[in-house]
């Protein structure tokens, strides 16, 4: 099983980031974008999806994406 992927809102772009990672795997515009990417990661990886909101707060959790 990969890292789990995190969508988190900085700078007032959207990352794309392994857990555990120092740098962005991905930056993008929307979070809509950022969802799809780390969705693709995820699935490859066998891990799960988590996506932060505008406050960081965790909105929603992915697990079995393959």
């Amino acid at each position: 099983m990969g890292k789990n992927q995190w969508v988190t809102k900085h700078q007032g772009e959207w990352t794309i980031k392994g857990e555990g990672n120092s740098k962005a795997t991905k930056v993008v515009s929307t979070q809509k974008e950022a969802i799809k990417v780390a969705r693709e990661i995820a699935k490859h990886q066998g891990s799960e999806l988590i996506i932060q909101g505008r406050d960081n707060k965790i909105v929603e959790k992915r697990r079995n994406l393959y």
